[in-house]
């Protein structure tokens, strides 16, 4: 085997041209208007907001998901009636709360200004400017009394937003109920947890119509509307003791959970006949709901060992990620950003809770209890989920919990909730609005006030399992959530010293062991001896911090390559990948560590690592072609060693993994192949049953190694391979009319199939831009195919034999 060298060079023209992109995009976004000046709205920024009870809605200038720069609000909007009719009208410049200008944040500054009058007289005084003076405007709110230090449990503010909500809804619901599924059965689930019997006729038109949902067929986004649906029917019977809808309950179960993967996740729609997903694979997003509502079926009566299998395989998937960070997108590594991504981490809470989990309850509910502020504005297209499942989690660890969260984040609540009583989904801080713009956040909002009434299991009939956080407990973790900023992400901890860093390492949250390690790494200086000395600790999170560290230090840190060898051997799996990535991180110096972590790359767990995740892991620790310890040299690996880690990584159930192994194809002689080819092989024609988004890597990189070598079994998968019904097909197609084009016409016999396949991506009207691109690769491969030119000599797999 050979060493491989790889060098990334651009063009210089290309990063010149991105540099001015660069330039003039930051130029532009720090162009904050002065509406005081006659400035207006800049183009694209479509974003305002509702400013909470005083009928107003008003522009704020927003940069990186935070509106901390702006100093002015333009208000774009007052309804009539409400507090503002008459007092403020659209182009008012609000400046300040009465003679203070905005110092900090004017979003931040207003909603607890709110807070503030509806506590006292009622009176919110506010500095506007309008056709060139300044003078100070008052409008009076209701009183509702100030937060309870445990709102919104013993809270009577939190009471009276909750039953003036119910009230709100119950009339609008009544006039005509939400055309949004999901919001259907978030409204009626608010109005449920209220336990009043005056709402029970509207809350029972609104489960007959759930009952009735069904979408085998995925016409639509099914996976989304399964959960809230299933949830609305297990809450309403275990609520009521009402019996009559468990039939229709247990069909959407047994739909659900028949429209589960094989690895037991779900995507936008339900998995094919053969366990996989469509389009681009897994989502967790509306996974954790769909494995939540089976949990609560199976609570209010369906018995169905298929409904339980679905659980479990949900389940087995899911947990890996207890004590390792937010539960990401889909079939990927944990998401370490913030403390809980678009609400995942808040639906799982309630998920391991109503199983009586108590490690994942507990771990996932503090991890929303740390998760506020930006965190909290933070979601794949939008942070409606994020905002949803945040009081609900958080409520799990107790009042003293909740009090702390809503004292850091009430003002949020207060500029969301109109002066109607209902809630608007405001979205993130950003220039255009979110996938969710107007939806009705009434339901949400009131799942969380309700929580104190815990009527329904998402909101704490169950209560039990987790011993509640005591105030200081609860301070400190909602404290673990502060200081994150996209405007300056460095900044965070750059006030400690290296001594507080190094504590930090040892911290419960994953996210703040990351913050630690990037910052420690930023900082000069040898850490070699006190992260050797955390490896050597007892407590698993100073392990898995030093790591982190060690990972972000690299080389200035290959000093602890024998002590993160040792740390190899640990019983716990996240700490043995996680010291892999360390060694990973180090790079070249930790080369002597190859054939230990190929080793551990081979090993089968299955009861305690049913997915082979550690498999997972050391594929990238190894194999990644810019950080895998094997980019270095492949010359003194045993190659025996090395042909089993391939063939047990191109067996991973992860598309990505394979793809990753797959890199090393390239580096390998045709000989170097050879005992690999069956494995190759196998690993192309049977895609990965997770991780659809990468699953063609290994495919095609497996497709480019039998067209390089003219295997014959190569030229009918560059048809197969093509996949017209799969995502991503319009790479796919150019890719292997390349490859097929390389069998010259050796392939004419498979010209029939390719102009069948060619009619139908023409189709019968105009093709698309896509279609046109493929359309022209296959008429180029059919000229080669079919043209005079000699054909190579071709291979079979089924007799190599040294040929």
């Amino acid at each position: 085997m050979h060493p491989l060298r790889i060098t990334y060079k651009l063009p210089a023209y290309v990063i010149i041209f991105w540099l001015s992109a660069l330039s003039m995009t930051l130029c532009a976004q720090e162009s904050i208007p002065d509406f005081t000046r006659g400035d207006k709205i800049p183009d694209g920024y479509k974003h305002d907001w509702n400013l909470g009870p005083t009928g107003a809605r008003g522009w704020i200038f927003t940069k990186g998901l935070e509106t901390s720069l702006a100093r002015q609000i333009l208000i774009t909007k007052v309804d009539r009636s409400s507090p503002s009719d008459g007092i403020l009208k659209p182009g008012d410049v609000i400046l300040g709360i009465g003679s203070d200008p905005f110092s900090f944040d004017p979003r931040v500054e207003l909603g607890k200004a709110i807070g503030v009058a509806e506590a006292g007289n009622r009176k919110l005084k506010l500095s506007v400017w309008r056709s060139g003076k300044t003078k100070t405007l008052t409008l009076r709110l209701q009183k509702l009394g100030s937060y309870s230090d445990t709102a919104p449990f013993k809270c009577r503010k939190s009471k009276k937003i909750f039953e003036q909500g119910c009230e709100a809804l119950a009339r609008r619901m009544a006039q005509k109920p939400n055309r949004n599924k999901i919001i259907r059965a978030l409204n009626t689930l608010a109005l449920l947890s209220s336990g009043q019997r005056k709402y029970l006729p509207l809350i029972k038109q609104q489960v007959q119509w759930a009952s009735k949902y069904s979408d085998t067929e995925g016409r639509e986004l099914c996976s989304w509307y399964y959960g809230p649906i299933n949830m609305l029917l297990a809450e309403y019977t275990l609520v009521t003791g009402d019996r009559t809808y468990v039939p229709a309950m247990k069909r959407i179960s047994l739909e659900i959970a028949a429209g589960q993967s094989t690895v037991g996740s779900w995507g936008h729609r339900f998995a094919k006949d053969d366990g996989r997903l469509l389009g681009y694979g897994m989502m967790n997003a509306p996974g954790l709901p769909l494995t939540t509502s089976l949990v609560l079926a199976r609570k209010a009566g369906v018995q169905d060992e298929r409904v339980d299998y679905a659980i479990e395989r949900s389940i087995r998937l899911l947990r890996f990620y207890v004590g390792k960070g937010c539960v990401p997108y889909g079939d990927h590594t944990p998401f370490m950003k913030v403390h809980d991504d678009n609400g995942k981490n808040g639906i799982a809470a309630i998920m391991f809770h109503q199983l009586e989990d108590k490690e994942a309850a507990e771990f996932f509910s503090r991890m929303g209890t740390a998760a506020h502020g930006l965190e909290r504005e933070m979601g794949h297209t939008g942070n409606f989920l994020n905002l949803l499942w945040a009081m609900p989690s958080v409520a799990i660890s107790g009042p003293n919990a909740t009090g702390q969260w809503m004292k850091e984040y009430s003002w949020y609540f207060d500029l969301a909730r109109k002066w109607d009583g209902t809630f608007q989904h405001q979205g993130p801080a950003q220039e255009k609005n979110d996938s969710f713009a107007g939806w009705d956040s009434t339901g949400a909002f009131l799942l969380a006030y309700g929580q104190s009434l815990r009527h329904l299991q998402i909101t704490g009939a169950k209560s039990d399992l987790i011993e509640p956080l005591t105030e200081k407990e609860a301070a400190s973790i909602v404290a673990d959530g502060r200081g994150y900023s996209k405007l300056n992400p460095k900044g965070i901890y750059a006030n400690d010293s290296a001594k507080q860093l190094l504590q930090k390492l040892g911290s419960w949250s994953p996210i703040v062991r990351q913050r630690s390690a990037e910052a420690l790494a930023r900082r000069k200086g040898d850490f070699s001896r006190p992260l050797a000395k955390l490896l050597r600790s007892k407590d698993k999170n100073e392990q898995l911090g030093a790591c982190q560290a060690i990972a972000q230090l690299k080389g200035r840190a290959a000093a602890t390559v024998p002590a993160l060898r040792r740390v190899l051997k640990s019983d716990d799996l996240w700490v043995r990948i996680s010291a892999a990535q360390a060694l990973a991180g180090i790079g070249k110096q930790a080369s002597v560590a190859v054939p230990q972590l190929l080793h551990l790359a081979t090993v089968v767990d299955l009861e305690n690592d049913p997915r082979s995740m550690q498999q997972r892991y050391l594929a990238g620790t190894l194999f990644d072609k810019r950080t895998g310890l094997l980019k270095h040299s492949l010359e003194h690996v045993d190659p025996e060693q090395f042909y089993t880690a391939v063939r047990a990584g191109l067996q991973n159930e992860d598309g990505h993994a394979r793809g990753v192994v797959s890199t090393v194809y390239g580096r390998l002689s045709f000989e170097e192949l050879k005992p690999l080819l069956p494995a190759i092989y196998a690993a192309m024609v049977e895609p990965a049953p997770s991780g659809n988004m990468f699953a063609d890597n290994v495919r095609l990189a497996g497709l480019e190694v039998l067209a390089k070598h003219h295997i014959e079994e190569g030229m009918e998968q560059c048809i197969e391979m093509m996949g017209l019904g799969r995502w991503n097909v319009s790479r796919r197609v150019p890719k292997c009319m390349t490859l097929l084009r390389s069998y010259g016409t050796a392939a004419r016999k498979l010209a029939p199939e390719l102009r069948n396949v060619r009619k139908k991506i023409a189709g019968t009207g105009e093709p698309s831009d896509h279609a046109k691109k493929q359309i022209k690769a296959i008429d180029e491969t059919l000229a080669v195919i079919e043209g005079n030119s000699k054909p190579p000599k071709l291979r079979s797999l089924a007799n190599l034999n040294g040929k």
